[in-house]
This record gives structure tokens, sequence and C-alpha cells, in this order.
């Protein structure tokens, strides 16, 4: 697929296979990269009755192992906020020029796509809704802007376009419940469409089944929100 700014990147398509007209969601990877475990989710989307597409922010660097490419990018200070948007932008346009597609989009993203996400949803107004998973560094102090990610993205809360679902475990440290409570804070007051559900007992990547920070039990409870959020917002 094409991003927005005319490169040429990779990305993971999944579609049901009936016949109809579906609304897409478009997936934001996480930190660690492109890796196996969002292209799973991206076949549960599609599972589920979605157009789901999910492309490489870290293709430039290269088609090495997620793990090495993610280092890569990590030592080089990310990916930029701008180069995301454009990508992100890309993959819509590309799922929204298919033929079972019903126009509406949604962008789904954990960790850092949980950032993305909701920056893309202030940025932007491609988007009919957006669920943020434990969004790290949407809320930034001055030390953590750099000239990739040049602002910090609550500070935007008052242009959000979308509808937002944010989730999120009482354990993390990134976001700190008292960041999430300071992201909250300013969709309350700037009135936004929003829901935020918060578990206890549960921490950062609380829905990575793989790896120890899975917690099942608010893992099934957040993916029925998901799911429930989409239905209303993507297919009315």
């Amino acid at each position: 697929m094409k991003s927005s700014n005319g490169d040429e990147i990779n990305a993971y398509l999944a579609k049901p296979l009936t016949e109809g007209n579906f609304p897409i969601v478009v997936l934001i990877h996480h930190l660690p990269g492109w890796d196996e475990l969002y292209k799973e989710f991206t076949r549960k989307f599609a599972h589920h009755g979605y157009i789901a597409i999910c492309p490489d922010l870290y293709h430039r660097e290269g088609n090495g192992s997620p793990d090495d490419v993610a280092a890569e990018v990590r030592s080089n200070g990310g990916v930029s906020d701008k180069q995301v948007i454009e990508d992100i932008l890309g993959a819509s346009d590309y799922a929204k020029n298919l033929s079972n597609s019903n126009g509406k989009v949604g962008l789904f993203g954990t960790c850092s796509g949980g950032r993305h996400g909701f920056l893309i949803g202030c940025s932007t107004d491609n988007f009919d809704a957006i669920v943020e998973c434990w969004g790290g560094n949407v809320v930034m102090d001055d030390a953590s802007i750099t000239e990739k990610q040049p602002i910090s993205p609550h500070t935007l809360t008052e242009s959000l376009s979308s509808p937002l679902l944010g989730l999120f475990g009482n354990d993390d440290v990134s976001p700190t419940p008292e960041q999430v409570d300071e992201h909250e804070n300013l969709l309350k007051e700037n009135d936004k469409d929003y829901v935020f559900h918060r578990y206890d007992g549960a921490g950062h990547g609380f829905m990575y089944y793989q790896t120890p920070l899975y917690r099942q039990q608010q893992s099934l409870d957040a993916w029925e929100k998901v799911f429930n959020f989409f239905h209303e917002k993507l297919r009315s």
C-alpha cells in the first residue's frame, strides 16, 4: 500500500469472506513493532466482520525480525508522529477503496499505537471511532518532547473529532493512573464523546495473551467492550 506521502510500505490485510459491505478497522501496532500478535489481532477483527488492515510503521527500517527492527527504531528515537499519521491515512484510504467497504473507519491501537490513535483523532477528521488501549505518552512532560514527537497529544484534546473508547490498567506506569486522570479531565472539559474503563489488577499490556502481563478476565471484558463500541459507531 502507499502512505499518504507516496511511500510504499507493507501492510497486513484481513477481511471477511462473506458477501456484503463491511466497516474498516485500521490497527496501529505497538512499540514492539509489526509482530505476530498484531497480525493475529488483525485476523480477529476480520473474524468479527471488519475489513482490518495493519500497516508496518517500521517498514523503512528493514524487514528483519520484529524484535531487531523495533530495536533499530528505538535506537533512532522512534518514528515521527508526522510519518505515522501519513501511513495510517494511507492505510485507511486503501481499505476504503476496496469494493466491500461501507466507508466507515475505526482506529485501534495499544501502547504507542494507542497514543498514535488519539493523536490522529486530534489531527484529522477521517475516522469514525477510536479505541485507545493504555496509550503511553498521551500525556507528556516537557522532558519527553522530541523532534519526532514534538507535542503532547493531550494538549490537542479540543480538536478530537471521533468518539473515543479508552482501556487502562490501574497498575500501569505508562500511563499512570494520574496521567489517565489528566487525560480524562481534558476530555470532560471539552465535552468529548468518550468512555474510559479502568481495570484493577491489570497493568500495561493486559490483553497480550502471550506474555506474563496477560490478565484473562480483564482482557475478555476489554475485547467485549471494543467490539460493542465499534458495532455501535461503525455499523449504524
